[in-house]
């Protein structure tokens, strides 16, 4: 039911960008960025934004004016505007992580709007200078992580207050899984370690996004290599790479 809901959101939203206020914003867009005449109507852009791979260079000139645009006046409809656009990727990354939330599918979709808002209003587009689409997933899905960490790390720690329940109740208190807890803990260590190497120049930033999209998210290897405009055989090779570097690291330190 959920996702009916959704879908009948989405086609709200869509009808809400052909209205006239919406119509302006594109108007003015296309007096100062020639990319962009090419578009008659939001409708051309959403059908432009959903073709291709997130390296395409297209969409990085249709996200770049927009996200600036925002930047300068933070009018809410540019924010309506992509999420509309990111709408296929947010609804993915709720299937992808449905059992972090599987009593509440409608709070995980709450908190993927809210991690995909923080993520819109913090971006600094003077660091980023390509890749729009797939950072702006991937920093929603980290985002979206760290809120559900802390909420494990506070349901421990408040749990951890009664060492005897615990030890009686062998690991589960009143529905809270405390070895998935510690699971997650290992996960979060692990993507801190992963960014430890890239600062310190043993892979590069998109060989770390690719462990930490693979590895740790679940992210498919095919899922990935699409996303990225890649083939397969070059991501699986440069996740080989990456790893093995790592690995020699860790084996120079033993």
């Amino acid at each position: 039911m959920a996702a009916v809901s959704w879908d009948r959101d989405l086609a709200r939203l869509e009808q809400e960008l052909e209205t006239r206020q919406y119509q302006e914003l594109l108007i003015d867009l296309r007096r100062r960025e020639p990319f962009l005449r090419v578009f008659a109507s939001w409708a051309d852009v959403l059908t432009s934004m959903r073709r291709g791979t997130s390296r395409d260079p297209r969409k990085d000139e249709v996200l770049r004016p927009i996200l600036a645009a925002h930047a300068a006046d933070q009018d809410h409809r540019w924010r309506t505007i992509l999420l509309v656009i990111f709408w296929p990727g947010l609804t993915a990354l709720h299937r992808r992580k449905s059992h972090w939330n599987r009593d509440d599918p409608e709070e995980l979709w709450q908190r993927i709007f809210w991690a995909f808002h923080e993520t819109i209003c913090r971006i600094n587009l003077d660091r980023r200078s390509d890749r729009l689409a797939q950072w702006i997933y991937n920093a929603t899905a980290h985002r979206l992580y760290e809120g559900y960490e802390r909420d494990w790390t506070r349901a421990k720690r408040e749990l951890s207050t009664d060492p005897d329940d615990l030890g009686a109740l062998a690991g589960r208190v009143d529905g809270i899984d405390i070895e998935g807890i510690e699971l997650r803990e290992q996960h979060q260590r692990a993507i801190q370690r992963l960014r430890e190497h890239c600062e310190a120049g043993r892979i590069s930033e998109a060989d770390c996004l690719l462990l930490i999209g693979t590895r740790l998210y679940g992210q498919s290897l095919r899922e990935y290599a699409r996303g990225a405009g890649v083939k397969i055989e070059t991501a699986k090779k440069r996740r080989q790479r990456a790893e093995a570097a790592i690995r020699r690291h860790d084996k120079g330190l033993r």
